[in-house]
């Protein structure tokens, strides 16, 4: 249980109001995942061949994807060999253990937003509609706010009905500016303006949205390429993030999603949202594994603090509250 022991010891060095928004979070994968552990210990005295099958079919549940999976069964079936771990009880610390290992890739990910120290700062977003695209825009420009940014927003999707005045409703509720145009207008267009805006406002940072109509893939990964070649002209090493929204309810949809988008826009981070909605929490794992782009930041909630940058501990401590938090040893 020493990882278990040393996971408890650094999350109560950490804000106690973030800790409970993973906790809270991460319930129903908690409930889903980490119960099927407790009973799967709890059937088997030894670690054996059967115990590993099972837990292999758990993992899968959870959405941590099938090379995931088998990634981490050979590294746990290393570890329980080198350790010569023969109570299965063990297995539960080495499991979270491995969880961090590999979100973390042997290196240790940063979630932090690419902001630039000075001048502007362009954040690029991308996603299919529905995924909650522009709530996630709106949530991170309060973020930056309260960080004592100046922010502005850029109406970039407008061919679907309302989005403009989806992304109005944000800027008022955060009290933020939205540059727009009118519904049909050439997105690449909107960007122009919003980028001479942006600058002539001395804005820190600027957050573009985008249309999301993944039916007609080519026309719109085209429209995307285009509306980042205006962004790099007219600020040469913009956009600084390009950050893909996807949902966590559609668990293996999501990195289908994250494999479309990241061929045409070089996505920098994950904005993954609806992470408390979610038995299958596990896909936060199968997006870094299999794509090596870092998640940013998860959605624990409907509030617009509800937004958080995401830790790999602390999605590991979410899915092991529990067990985490009744170590003595």
């Amino acid at each position: 249980m020493s990882f278990f022991k040393k996971l408890k010891e650094k999350i109560s060095n950490q804000a106690d109001a973030v800790t409970e928004k993973f906790k809270e979070g991460l319930t129903k994968t908690r409930n889903s995942f980490s119960e099927r552990v407790n009973d799967l210990v709890a059937r088997y005295r030894k670690v054996d061949e059967d115990f590993f099958e099972e837990l292999e079919e758990i993992l899968i549940a959870a959405d941590v994807g099938v090379s995931t999976v088998m990634e981490l069964i050979d590294e746990l079936k290393s570890e329980v060999k080198k350790r010569n771990i023969q109570d299965t009880k063990e297995v539960q610390s080495v499991i979270s253990e491995k969880l961090v290992e590999i979100y973390q890739g042997g290196e240790v990910q940063s979630s932090s937003l690419n902001i630039q120290e000075s001048g502007l700062t362009v954040i690029l977003v991308v996603g299919v509609n529905g995924v909650g695209k522009t709530t996630s825009i709106g949530k991170i420009a309060n973020r930056l706010k309260q960080e004592g940014k100046s922010v502005l927003l850029a109406a970039g999707d407008t061919f679907r009905a309302g989005a403009i005045q989806q992304l109005e409703v944000w800027g008022e509720r955060v009290g933020v500016d939205v540059i727009k145009q009118s519904e049909g207008s050439d997105p690449a267009a909107v960007m122009y303006d919003a980028v001479q805006a942006a600058k002539s406002r001395n804005v820190d940072v600027l957050i573009c949205d985008t249309a999301g109509r993944l039916q007609n893939k080519v026309n719109l990964m085209k429209e995307l390429e285009k509306v980042k070649r205006v962004i790099e002209r007219e600020l040469p090493g913009a956009p600084h993030e390009v950050l893909l929204v996807l949902d966590a309810t559609t668990g293996q949809n999501a990195l289908t999603q994250a494999k479309t988008f990241s061929a045409a826009t070089d996505v920098t981070g994950i904005v993954l949202t609806k992470l408390d909605g979610t038995a299958k929490g596990g896909i936060v794992l199968a997006i870094r594994n299999e794509l090596n782009i870092p998640v940013k930041l998860v959605g624990l909630g409907e509030k617009v603090d509800d937004l958080q940058e995401f830790d790999a501990e602390q999605y590991v401590y979410g899915l092991f509250a529990d067990l985490v938090e009744s170590t003595d040893e």
